[in-house]
């Protein structure tokens, strides 16, 4: 996992370099960009978990990456893995549960929409700064904690 871990890392570099874009201070992002990364990084790894393991119809797919991607699962999620975040990594989840945003969940209560932006901006916070491990990390703490690491 090490090297896949540093791989991963790498890419985000890569990307940076190919397109040019510039370093920018993560301080700067506000919490809805950061959450919209991390939407993306979590969706990511959670569409790879469930493709690996195996070939199934898209359905079923989407189904099983739908029902771990919702705010309800990601705020449980968050509820989980609370109490193992560093100081650092509380601030930029507290940043994201707090951010006023322009839109809602459409089947998401208002508490599990806020807790589960926060997590996305977590998430953007980590990939963002090359922390993929750590991310990784928590995102197994989280599916461990709500009894999904079984189905994914």
């Amino acid at each position: 996992m090490e090297e896949n871990t540093g791989n991963q890392e790498a890419v985000f570099s890569e990307i940076k370099q190919y397109f040019h874009v510039k370093d920018v201070d993560i301080r700067t992002y506000s919490p809805l960009a950061l959450a919209y990364i991390g939407d993306g990084i979590y969706d990511l790894v959670i569409r790879s978990l469930v493709v690996g393991h195996g070939n199934v119809r898209p359905g079923q797919l989407h189904q099983h990456t739908s029902h771990l991607v919702k705010a309800h699962s990601q705020s449980e999620m968050m509820e989980a893995i609370l109490p193992e975040l560093t100081e650092s990594e509380e601030d930029y989840y507290r940043r994201g549960r707090n951010a006023k945003s322009p839109t809602m969940a459409k089947n998401a209560t208002m508490a599990d929409y806020r807790r589960a932006t926060g997590f996305e901006a977590l998430m953007g916070y980590l990939y963002l700064t090359d922390q993929f491990e750590r991310l990784l990390y928590l995102v197994n703490a989280g599916l461990r904690g709500i009894g999904a690491d079984e189905a994914v």
